[in-house]
């Protein structure tokens, strides 16, 4: 018995756990306040990830399209990116910052942003903008390569790299969230607050679950400003709480600006939790608050009460952002779970070299298959016809026609949750993301017993 690491052995994808790259910088993009990013493609390629978030967050939010078509994909279609530049900053007054991001279709054909943006800069904005505060953003991402994960990581370093302007130290810390959900924004802020430390949060993104006010209903937008991006290289230190989200920019700030970088852990669970705030001690120098401590003991609590009885031994599958596997899998394993399968869905080729993978190869005593570049056929094809057994499954709303079909109890967690109400609102991480988790895993449980008659008397005295 022991934890394997492979590759899906298909070449094709069924039913694919992630999107493509320009989503993830598109994600990205709309983190930033005054933001409104052009995606260099057919229109597609904005509308259906438009969809996506608008599912998952149940608001609205601005993303632009240059809209090529047969022509522009023949003879090039920069053109449409001018005119989609202009027509942005005509119509939206506060638009300050336009990100350019490119997709497979336009990287084939070769278009030339960065050229483009210095002819915009030179031609457009200082003839027609010139009393107006304007930053074009190149970022790559052609979409037949990497995935979602790889493209916000590296729209995130594009950002970074474009904006970050070394001046005096400014006391800060950088704390690089990753693809998170606006309740885990809220749940690290809680933390910083409780320990004193003045952080700056990329990307600030509580404001997705936007307000319906009298006067109207509001667009979401993130509250990243163009001068907290120029203050990252200011910074005391970086945390990139996701490897693969926000790694890269972390290590572009230690390497330009000597802005020393930690990678991770990402704090779900105990003692990732507990990782976290002891770096944040021993960069800031600010003592472990009271309040955590006790807000710790109430987690460690509440886990007390469900791991051995109703958690332990249960099989789960996990798929999902690989950050989030890999943390979910630790956290499951502190509450004497046993992750069987975790799925990563694209084609880094480094997941194999992750220390944390390299801790459970060493660590775990029973079956368990990482499977890299793996699609929702995975789980789906050994559910069906390889005997895999699972108590559980961890995923976001994709898989959820394998936990129905197969009648196995599936908790919703990872982007996108569209089939449950407000999933975005909660944690998954800090202390109180662990109590919720745990907590949702046992409450699908016991419902799973209750249909299933599967010792449902247990449940009556507990």
């Amino acid at each position: 018995m022991a934890c394997n690491v492979m590759e899906k052995p298909r070449a094709g994808v069924i039913n694919p756990i992630f999107t493509c790259q320009p989503a993830g910088a598109q994600f990205a993009s709309i983190g930033i306040k005054d933001c409104i990013g052009i995606v260099h493609g057919g229109q597609g390629c904005v509308m259906f990830v438009r969809l996506i978030f608008s599912q998952h967050f149940k608001e609205s939010f601005e993303l632009a399209s240059s809209s090529v078509h047969e022509e522009g994909a023949v003879f090039g279609a920069l053109r449409r990116v001018e005119e989609g530049v202009d027509v942005l900053l005509m119509r939206y007054p506060h638009v300050k910052v336009i990100p350019i991001i490119t997709t497979c279709s336009t990287e084939i054909i070769g278009d030339d942003i960065d050229g483009l943006v210095i002819k915009l800069n030179e031609g457009l904005l200082k003839e027609k903008y010139s009393d107006r505060e304007v930053y074009l953003v190149p970022i790559h991402s052609p979409s037949f390569v990497g995935s979602m994960i790889s493209g916000y990581d590296s729209a995130v370093k594009d950002i970074v790299k474009y904006f970050a302007t070394k001046e005096e130290p400014n006391g800060k810390v950088n704390l690089f969230t990753g693809w998170v959900n606006p309740g885990d924004v809220t749940a690290l802020k809680h933390l910083l607050k409780e320990m004193d430390i003045d952080a700056t949060v990329l990307f600030e993104i509580e404001e997705f679950d936007s307000p319906l006010m009298p006067d109207g209903q509001h667009v979401s937008h993130g509250e990243t400003t163009i001068e907290d991006l120029q203050s990252t290289a200011n910074a005391t230190a970086s945390i990139a709480l996701n490897r693969y989200e926000g790694g890269k920019a972390a290590q572009y700030l230690e390497q330009e600006f000597n802005v020393p970088a930690t990678l991770g852990p990402t704090p779900i669970g105990i003692r990732n939790t507990d990782s976290f705030l002891q770096t944040l001690k021993q960069i800031t120098g600010k003592p472990i608050s009271p309040s955590l401590v006790k807000e710790r003991g109430i987690a460690v609590d509440a886990l007390t009460d469900l791991a051995h009885m109703f958690l332990a031994e249960k099989k789960v599958a996990i798929y999902g952002n690989p950050d989030l596997v890999i943390g979910l899998a630790q956290f499951c394993i502190d509450l004497e779970m046993k992750p069987v399968l975790l799925l990563l869905g694209d084609d880094n080729p480094f997941y194999v070299d992750d220390p944390r993978i390299k801790e459970l190869k060493e660590n775990v005593d029973w079956d368990m298959d990482i499977v890299t570049n793996a699609d929702l056929w995975v789980m789906e094809d050994r559910i069906k016809n390889t005997g895999l057994e699972l108590d559980l499954i961890l995923g976001h709303s994709k898989g959820r026609f394998s936990s129905i079909d197969h009648k196995i109890p599936m908790v919703r967690v990872g982007f996108p949750t569209y089939d449950r109400a407000g999933m975005f609102r909660h944690p998954v991480v800090g202390y109180a993301g662990a109590t919720w988790l745990a907590e949702e895993m046992a409450n699908a449980l016991f419902t799973d017993m209750e249909y299933k008659g599967n010792r449902e008397w247990s449940l009556n005295v507990w």
